[in-house]
């Protein structure tokens, strides 16, 4: 058997528990720690027996809990290198500035250098005997905000393994270092994970078929998109071709290359400005009830504010 729960999926956080009898591993982390840790009791879930988190891309709303998370369950996370790289570069933010700033800053510490080199050292030298001085702290490998217990990397297109779910990941087009979706067999079942991609490549298209569990980005009605409060640019971004999947695009999907083999079809990253769910669930169910043989297939809508009910193969 093969558990499901989603936590949470939307524009301010997502993340979701895969399990089986043996492993389970938590797919993004864009939650506080202390609300993913909060919606697992309330979804029946044990966060302490968890195995991994895996990645899919650095964007906030994926990453946000992941740290803390990790180090207060001592449990390894996996990403693409390319997405932690990203993700620590999110963390240490550098201020940029112009070449006259810098050319000015380096005069500025030339000038300061000989004549007060003497008193600099002892002022670290002071602040370094004191036990809570913040410069002691700063170091501290706890107060890294990257510091991870362990870090594993995998590729896109190479399978891996964690615990006894296998793990396929695939390139996705989005606007982030590297991401990716997944598609997970345990226990004789196939879950695919496809949400953050501006439209659905042959690659993501040939991942997802025979799944058992698909859960599929359904994010805006381009509608209401178009007309909604978002700047211009941000509604560019939504809308290109490495942004969100819009209801019409899932449902082109759903109905052309789909292969309906999936008991359920969750819609996910539903966003709260620019759609509805009712207006995600015709899309979809109009691309279902298009063919007979679908069905049977289950609709179902992951929500921003609290779990989806486990859903279990």
């Amino acid at each position: 058997m093969m558990r499901m729960t989603v936590l949470a999926s939307g524009s301010k956080g997502n993340s979701t528990v895969i399990a089986t009898h043996r492993t389970r591993i938590l797919v993004d982390a864009g939650l506080s720690c202390r609300e993913i840790l909060r919606r697992m009791y309330v979804a029946g879930e044990d966060p302490r027996s968890l195995d991994a988190i895996l990645i899919t891309h650095e964007h906030q709303d994926h990453v946000q809990g992941v740290a803390v998370l990790a180090r207060k369950l001592g449990i390894p996370v996996y990403f693409t290198e390319m997405t932690h790289r990203a993700w620590m570069r999110w963390l240490h933010p550098r201020k940029r500035m112009t070449y006259a700033e810098w050319l000015l800053q380096r005069q500025q510490g030339s000038a300061t250098a000989g004549g007060e080199s003497s008193n600099t050292s002892i002022a670290t030298t002071t602040a370094m005997d004191e036990p809570d001085a913040e410069l002691c702290e700063a170091a501290s490998p706890e107060r890294d905000p990257a510091a991870l217990p362990s870090v594993a990397y995998f590729e896109a297109g190479r399978r891996f393994v964690v615990g006894d779910i296998n793990v396929e990941p695939f390139t996705i087009p989005h606007d982030a270092a590297d991401p990716v979706g997944f598609v997970f067999e345990g226990d004789g079942v196939r879950v695919g994970f496809a949400t953050d991609l501006g439209y659905m490549p042959a690659n993501a298209r040939q991942s997802l078929r025979r799944c058992d569990l698909l859960m599929l980005e359904s994010n805006h009605d381009t509608e209401m998109l178009r007309d909604g409060p978002y700047p211009w640019s941000v509604k560019q971004r939504v809308m290109s071709r490495v942004g969100h999947l819009s209801n019409e695009a899932a449902a082109e999907f759903l109905e052309r290359n789909y292969d309906g083999q999936a008991a359920y079809v969750i819609l996910a990253h539903l966003s709260e400005s620019n759609n509805l769910p009712a207006l995600a669930r015709v899309s979809a169910e109009r691309a279902l009830c298009d063919r007979m043989s679908l069905l049977a297939n289950k609709l179902l809508l992951a929500e921003q504010d609290q779990p989806l009910a486990a859903i279990s193969l």
